[in-house]
């Protein structure tokens, strides 16, 4: 005899378990299903150990630039093993913080591979399980090419398996986890190589933040190599080799592909449920959530859009608002969504890009930017500079882009997102108080304005 639930929700990943909490909370009785580690892609194999790894590499940095600042620092040795133990045991232990905030709501954990039999219902380990209403949160997994040798090189989700480091690294990609793993193997001591597609690196960012992060990654000294795609990997008695039709890169120790990610679809027999499913695994839903099987609903990376943590959190969270607290309206608006790139120097941005922009609006768009050299640097000898720019339209400068690339520019967004969610226009800016001496009081200070120009790529 099957069970029944309240909601069952398939994946325990972030938007799983934050929609299974906040269903629990509000008395739904909700049943997990995972077959992996609690926390998904983004506490095991993502954003957890990556941002360790990325403070790892600005202690790096910070051994380099305390020279200038007076300090005379001893010699030192990073040692990967030590760091890698001590991340693993951080991400343990979030694994049991999250099976235990799922107990205080009283949400079972079902371990296992879950399979759709029906609308409603799955198949676990051999047993059935029903609910009212049914989450996808099953997220997605590294994309391996289709190349002869492929299987010689690693993922994302291998990268936090190395057990030493790399000496001569090579990513394959130009987006978040190639110009973010890229930058920190750099930082920590290896020599990067990176292959872009394209002609540079973060398509679809505002053209100011990816040819910052171009300029400073080859002065750092990572070998950047553009319109290239891989045709085979292959390895030899000195290393690995990548090839492209026309050249041939290598040695190298280890090759990492970061050329995107896949839905986790293919195992649930979406079919036997009659959910619809796109070719490439991504399941199509509306405003709220909902897939085309009434009660059936898709969440986080495999909807295919907006692949963020925090966004698969806020989706679950309002759709279990809705279904068990009476939050009739309460959906996730995917406009303004921030985001930070983890690179060397980081980057925020919110809003649109400076062309999504004059798309939308047309002549009526001003541009207001600056390029200095941050205070962290006036005495460090690093030659890193600062990149900001405001994107404004109407007659009222309403800022719809907000981006920064440089020190902090991590931290400082957040605040600059709510301003731009909120409407805030350039004179709200303006009558800002700066906050001096830091790197963000030059958001409220930038004067001279431009018209809008499509950057032609």
């Amino acid at each position: 005899m099957a069970r029944h639930f309240d909601l069952l929700c398939i994946g325990g990943g972030s938007g799983g378990v934050a929609t299974a909490n906040r269903a629990g909370s509000y008395g739904a009785k909700v049943g997990l299903i995972e077959m992996g580690r609690l926390g998904g892609t983004c506490v095991n194999v993502g954003c957890v150990p990556k941002k360790i790894m990325w403070t790892a590499a600005q202690f790096a940095h910070g051994f380099e630039d305390a020279l200038g600042y007076g300090f005379t620092v001893p010699s030192h040795e990073f040692d990967w093993g030590k760091l890698k133990t001590a991340r693993d045991g951080y991400v343990r232990a979030m694994n049991a913080a999250y099976e235990r905030y799922l107990g205080q709501n009283t949400v079972e954990i079902v371990r296992g591979r879950a399979t759709f039999i029906g609308p409603k219902s799955v198949q676990v380990n051999g047993e059935t399980l029903s609910a009212d209403h049914i989450v996808i949160a099953t997220g997605g997994h590294p994309t391996i090419p289709a190349i002869p040798g492929a299987d010689l090189g690693i993922t994302s989700d291998g990268y936090f398996d190395l057990t030493a480091q790399p000496q001569r690294f090579a990513v394959v990609g130009g987006g978040y986890v190639a110009v973010e793993i890229g930058g920190l193997m750099h930082a920590l001591g290896s020599e990067v190589s990176l292959f872009v597609r394209r002609d540079h690196l973060l398509h679809g960012f505002d053209a100011m933040l990816r040819d910052a992060l171009t300029d400073q990654m080859r002065a750092d000294g990572i070998t950047l190599v553009t319109r290239f795609t891989p045709t085979t990997l292959e390895r030899d008695a000195h290393g690995l080799w990548l090839l492209s039709d026309f050249d041939r890169h290598g040695p190298f120790d280890c090759v990492l592909w970061a050329i995107g990610r896949q839905p986790n679809t293919a195992t649930l027999d979406l079919a036997a449920a009659g959910v619809q499913v796109a070719p490439d695994g991504v399941i199509p839903v509306d405003a709220w959530q909902q897939t085309n099987v009434a009660g059936v609903y898709a969440i986080g990376d495999l909807v295919g859009h907006h692949q963020l943590t925090p966004v698969a959190i806020a989706a679950g969270r309002r759709l279990a608002d809705r279904l068990f607290n009476g939050q009739t309206d309460r959906k996730l608006d995917y406009v303004n969504i921030p985001t930070v790139i983890f690179s060397h120097p980081p980057i925020g941005t919110v809003g649109m890009t400076e062309d999504e922009a004059i798309a939308k609006f047309g002549d009526g768009v001003k541009v207001y930017e600056t390029r200095f050299t941050p205070m962290l640097h006036g005495l460090s000898g690093r030659a890193q500079k600062m990149y900001m720019k405001l994107v404004a339209t109407g007659p009222e400068e309403t800022i719809v882009g907000c981006h920064a690339i440089g020190p902090g520019a991590d931290e400082l967004l957040q605040g600059f997102a709510v301003a731009v969610r909120m409407g805030a226009t350039k004179r709200n800016f303006d009558d800002t108080v700066a906050i001096h001496p830091t790197v963000a009081e030059e958001m409220v200070t930038m004067k001279t304005a431009r018209p809008g120009q499509v950057s032609g790529t």
